[in-house]
């Protein structure tokens, strides 16, 4: 029996539900709520610490590095400060707490409870047993949590690390075509793909001024036209950023196989569209202006 080949871009069409229902969280009143609860109230502070915690107690640049596109100024206000309200370990169990009451709101006690969702776990957790640790900060350190019992919240791990591991190898791939985290934001948001400035500046910590000198250098490499819009060069850059993520990523979906990844994908495509229809993401997140 001949098994199918994996498309070029399977991983990637698998891996965009997938993200969608991770970040979810960071949406969320739940989350807000779970981190007031001890201690941590600053909607930045709460950000930095559910996605770091996994690190232990790391400074500001250990952050900055893994994250890439936030100014560290912006992290060095709260951390390593937010160490010194929550243990990492209460972070990671209010996040749990969080994650499990958003998923309940956006999908409902029996979407959670259905076979769809325990073979999804499955399949992602599948998956992500061919992720590597090597250069992927982000992805290993979540690797080394447990994987929660409850189907739901497996899965949500299992998006996670699938999650940071393309997200890991995508800085790299930004690395090597020489952007800088703003820059990177730049020009995503021009890909109509990316966050709206306003959303880039309250939290990524960049301000306006910062981000046309970020424009500036870009129309400087001919990648932005006059009115802040992809060149033909700007738009090849970032299909080659994009292409280059996809082969840095291609391990764990190959791992699963096409069949798996084309269900996992059907599942993750449906599980997503419940969670935007409830209202899991802000109206104005995405977009150029």
């Amino acid at each position: 029996m001949t098994t199918a080949a994996l498309e070029p871009r399977a991983g990637r069409r698998c891996h965009n539900p997938l993200n969608s229902l991770h970040a979810a969280h960071y949406f969320s009143p739940d989350l807000g709520r779970e981190l007031a609860a001890i201690g941590v109230s600053h909607p930045r502070a709460v950000n930095f610490a559910v996605r770091a915690a996994a690190l232990g107690p790391v400074g500001a640049g250990a952050v900055t590095a893994a994250f890439y596109n936030y100014k560290h100024d912006l992290v060095a206000e709260h951390v390593p400060a937010v160490w010194r309200t929550a243990s990492p370990e209460a972070v990671l169990a209010a996040r749990a707490r969080a994650v499990d009451a958003t998923l309940r709101r956006l999908l409902g006690d029996e979407v959670l409870r259905s076979d769809a969702m325990a073979e999804a776990a499955r399949l992602a957790l599948r998956a992500a047993e061919g992720c590597s640790r090597a250069a992927r900060p982000l992805y290993s350190a979540h690797a080394d949590l447990p994987v929660p019992r409850e189907p739901h919240l497996a899965f949500w791990h299992a998006a996670t690390l699938l999650r940071e591991h393309r997200g890991d190898g995508h800085l790299a791939a930004l690395m090597s075509a020489e952007l800088d985290g703003l820059e990177a934001l730049v020009t995503h948001t021009a890909t109509g793909r990316g966050m709206t400035p306003s959303w880039v500046f309250t939290t990524r910590g960049w301000s306006r001024q910062e981000w046309n000198a970020a424009v500036g250098r870009l129309r400087g490499r001919e990648l932005l036209d006059g009115d802040g819009e992809l060149t033909e060069r700007g738009a090849a850059l970032r299909d080659a950023i994009e292409a280059e993520t996809d082969r840095l990523d291609r391990a764990p979906y190959e791992h699963l196989g096409a069949e798996g990844v084309g269900r996992l994908t059907e599942l993750a495509v449906g599980f997503a569209r419940t969670a935007v229809a409830a209202g899991a993401y802000p109206a104005d997140l995405i977009g150029k202006r």
